[in-house]
């Protein structure tokens, strides 16, 4: 992966991704792993051969532990293991999403539970456990993934759309709880990035065309560009920012 800037103060940080081993969040592994940080990350799959691809290219392996995020206890103490490893967690991604679609009739309460947990619950409870270690620290970065998703009022997946909505409301009640520890809390907001998955399930010519008609910028997103935005949140470049919604999407959803 090639980067166009480096941010130096994330060498040595001890960072926690949670779905870090695919999509989206495989880019974001491999790019703190190239500013000399610390990593561990969680996935349901296996991601050893990640694992070894980038301890082959940059000389150091991330710690994966496969874990899924719905458990809450198993994602703490999965946390609680890397923070062992590496030192207290000073920087966490909340990543890991399922972004399936479902229709409104016949949808059941089992299964728009699920969806919150899997895409809302465990970024509260993740907070929750590093943020005693990144009060000890003096200090720490969160970014939680949400989606522009709910700005364009997409249809077909409200539960998915309802907890992406729920993110970006947690993070600004949490920047205003963490602030007086000087923990950051920012939401990252990506457009339609092209995945695997996304190619896979949703992508056709006619969709993204249109899609990219909006889009000031005329060009597909691949997930690797969401790295270098998640970086700056991390780091010291974005030393006062705070409970703000980065959107990062080409310019589709206009802000400010």
């Amino acid at each position: 992966m090639k980067f166009s800037a480096t941010f130096h103060d994330l060498a040595g940080k001890s960072v926690f991704i949670s779905g870090g081993g695919s999509g989206i969040g495989e880019y974001l592994t491999e790019g703190f792993i190239a500013q000399g940080a610390d990593v561990a990350f969680v996935q349901r799959s296996d991601a050893t051969e990640l694992c070894d691809r980038l301890e082959k290219n940059y000389g150091s392996r991330p710690l994966f532990i496969k874990c899924d995020v719905t458990d809450i206890p198993a994602l703490q103490d999965a946390i609680a293991q890397a923070a062992r490893a590496n030192g207290d967690i000073n920087v966490l991604v909340n990543n890991a999403a399922w972004d399936n679609r479902h229709p409104l009739d016949g949808f059941t309460v089992e299964e728009w539970d699920y969806m919150q947990a899997v895409n809302l619950r465990h970024y509260f409870f993740a907070i929750q456990a590093v943020a005693p270690g990144m009060r000890r620290a003096g200090g720490g970065t969160i970014v939680n993934y949400s989606s522009i998703s709910y700005m364009m009022g997409n249809g077909a997946y409200a539960a998915y759309t309802a907890a992406k909505a729920g993110i970006t409301g947690m993070t600004r009640g949490l920047a205003r709880d963490l602030g007086g520890d000087n923990i950051r809390v920012n939401a990252l907001m990506p457009g339609w990035v092209l995945t695997d998955r996304q190619r896979e399930l949703w992508v056709d010519e006619k969709s993204l065309k249109a899609h990219i008609d909006r889009q000031c910028l005329k060009l597909e997103i691949p997930p690797e560009a969401m790295v270098e935005p998640t970086l700056f949140l991390a780091s010291a470049a974005s030393t006062v920012m705070t409970g703000q919604a980065l959107v990062v999407d080409a310019g589709v959803v206009v802000t400010g």
